[in-house]
């Protein structure tokens, strides 16, 4: 008993981190990376902001690194341990329930990946995080393939998630609410995947 109520709270605290404050940043970052369509000067004064607000590696540990760390680590065992029957059962939230896992799978190793040519070269390699960086990586045309499919993997994870979040923690119960933030989260992953893809497309 004693464990079943551990597993709940850790999947509904996993279901809240991948919300608040993972998704809310890939949110904020997919924003930032669009001011680049308004031109170099306008993603690097966004970019520069970011770059210099206050506090910003406690921010960065506390608000990104460790939940997305817990999300992804947590994510991963529960991927492991799922069940899908999409071979047996076609229903859309089968299918729904089967991305959601690939999504985060790809996700993982896209970020670890986009970290890894980003902040990890500026912090540690003395190269500025400024519109030249971005169109340096995305250049290479493989590159920026890549980029595309996981930014479409991070924002289906995280649109999808808002769904089951909502479910994991109770606010939507009946099938009509269900119904309708489905259709609201369809609708939010078109969004923000424009704004991905025009954002992504504006460097190369």
């Amino acid at each position: 008993m004693e464990r079943g109520k551990n597993q709940q709270f850790f999947r509904k605290l996993h279901s809240l981190s991948g919300i608040i404050p993972v998704g809310v940043f890939m949110t904020i970052h997919l924003f930032v990376n669009y001011t680049a369509t308004w031109g170099i000067d306008s993603y690097n004064t966004a970019a520069g902001f970011m770059v210099n607000l206050p506090f910003k590696y406690v921010l960065e540990l506390f608000v990104i690194f460790l939940p997305l760390l817990f999300h992804a680590l947590y994510g991963v065992r529960i991927a492991m341990q799922a069940k899908n029957n999409v071979n047996h059962y076609g229903y859309l939230r089968n299918w729904m329930f089967y991305f959601q896992r690939i999504t985060g799978l790809l996700a993982l190793v896209f970020i670890f990946w986009h970290v890894w040519q980003t902040k990890v070269q500026v912090e540690f390699n003395g190269v500025e995080a400024n519109y030249d960086l971005m169109a340096n990586i995305v250049d290479n045309g493989w590159y920026l393939a890549l980029y595309l499919i996981g930014i479409i993997a991070c924002i289906f994870h995280f649109v999808n998630g808002i769904w089951t979040f909502l479910i994991t923690w109770g606010i939507t119960v009946s099938p009509k609410s269900q119904k309708i933030t489905q259709y609201v989260s369809f609708g939010l992953f078109i969004v923000l995947s424009y704004i991905g893809i025009q954002a992504i497309l504006a460097f190369a």
